[in-house]
């Protein structure tokens, strides 16, 4: 497909969706989450089919060689179609976030003025594998008053197509456009740039992927881009820190499960714990089959046990891998000054009974979400509350941290006049 051609199909996309966006302000919760339980319906009813899409998906995957976590990511079985249409219902019972209004106040003119939540408009997903995102991903969109443009993954097309084929069905017979959730149905790589460029209807992107996939969005994208490019969590074990919350605490941050972006890639200790703390830690670690690389400190230290040595490659690595980098360091302000070098700004963690030692690692942290006493496998949406995420975020603007429905809309002012007139 030339460029051309992609921006002319990216045309078509963009005036339906822009319509749909409209169309959507005006739908009210009942029609919403209507919709969405419809879809659970028709996602359940249409399991085969979705499965026999898949099989096509996995069996092009097996032929080009996807490596095992890929294909994990790729595949879909009952349970996992069951959890997909339980996630539609699930947003469906949250509250809707549309049309409230907050900090409504009167000024000495007698006007009343506030905010109201209104959505986003459009907008444009970009993700890779998984094909629940289709799902997931138009069920906070739908529920949030959004028009979703959905770019999946060549590998799961077939799964994708089938998945949105049933969203599309419930939002007809629950009287809301189709249009509302539209799929790239190519695979040609220049319909993300032309999605990229598509500025004149699509209001944000949000891309879920690998840092390729998301460093491509953030150099062409003439849209503004909601995402995080690295997931560089560190725990701090701080002078004044319980060994054993210490322990549980880097344990589960690092072992809970490693391919995800809120595991702990870099333990830093206080020198003054280090010889009780330390080893205990590490030896539990090497028995989870997790690969431990110190700093110089970190291996006289550690003895005998097999720890390599850690570059500054290390401290600016993430892994998604058994592998963890650790650090002992001669204080809480030579925690911070490493978290400032090498984090990514996405969570960081102090292990601490000092309140002091606690809030200043609060204030001075600059991270989406910084934690005291807490692992960071707790960084993300449904742990938050917020009953579902589209993704996280470490940009500032408009949202940080897991996005969930409120992070898909914006505030406009609203002024309630009595016939004041400005003098």
């Amino acid at each position: 497909m030339t460029g051309t051609d992609a921006t002319s199909v990216m045309t078509a996309l963009g005036e339906r969706a822009k319509a749909a966006a409209a169309a959507l302000r005006m739908a009210n919760t009942k029609t919403k989450d209507s919709a969405l339980r419809l879809a659970a319906s028709v996602i359940r009813r249409e399991m085969t089919e979705i499965l026999s899409a898949n099989a096509m998906d996995m069996k092009t995957a097996e032929e080009n060689g996807i490596d095992a976590a890929l294909l994990d990511r790729l595949m879909l079985n009952s349970d996992r179609i069951d959890a997909m249409a339980e996630g539609l219902e699930q947003v469906a019972a949250l509250p809707d976030p549309i049309g409230a209004v907050d900090n409504l106040r009167y000024r000495p003119s007698g006007i009343q003025v506030g905010h109201m939540r209104v959505p986003l408009g459009v907008i444009g997903m970009i993700y890779e594998s998984r094909p629940n995102v289709t799902a997931d991903a138009a069920a906070l969109c739908l529920k949030s008053g959004n028009a979703v443009i959905l770019r999946g993954g060549s590998e799961a097309i077939h799964s994708n197509r089938a998945i949105a084929a049933c969203l599309r069905r419930a939002l007809v017979d629950s009287g809301l456009t189709q249009d509302a959730v539209q799929l790239i149905d190519s695979t040609d790589r220049a319909m993300v740039g032309a999605l990229l460029k598509s500025e004149s209807y699509v209001d944000v992107i949000i891309p879920r992927g690998g840092r390729s996939l998301i460093e491509r969005v953030a150099a062409e994208s003439r849209v503004p881009v909601i995402k995080h490019l690295d997931g560089i969590c560190h725990v701090y074990i701080d002078a004044a820190a319980d060994p054993a919350m210490a322990l549980a605490i880097a344990l589960n941050a690092k072992t809970h499960r490693y391919g995800v972006c809120n595991a702990m890639e870099t333990l830093l200790i206080h020198q003054q714990v280090a010889a009780s703390t330390l080893t205990p830690i590490v030896r539990a670690m090497l028995d989870k089959g997790v690969e431990v690389r110190g700093c110089e400190r970190t291996r006289a230290l550690c003895g005998d046990l097999q720890v390599g040595t850690a570059t500054d490659e290390d401290w600016a690595t993430e892994y998604l891998a058994p592998v963890l980098s650790v650090r002992i360091v001669d204080d809480l302000d030579a925690a911070i000054v490493h978290i400032e070098a090498y984090a990514s700004g996405h969570t960081e963690s102090i292990v601490t009974a000092d309140y002091e030692a606690g809030q200043r690692f609060l204030r001075e942290v600059d991270s989406a979400s910084v934690m005291w006493n807490a692992s960071t496998r707790f960084a993300d949406g449904f742990e938050y509350g917020l009953g579902a995420e589209i993704g996280i975020s470490t940009d500032r603007l408009h949202v940080r941290g897991p996005v969930g429905l409120e992070g898909l809309t914006t505030q406009k002012w609203i002024v309630l006049g009595h016939g004041e007139i400005r003098s």
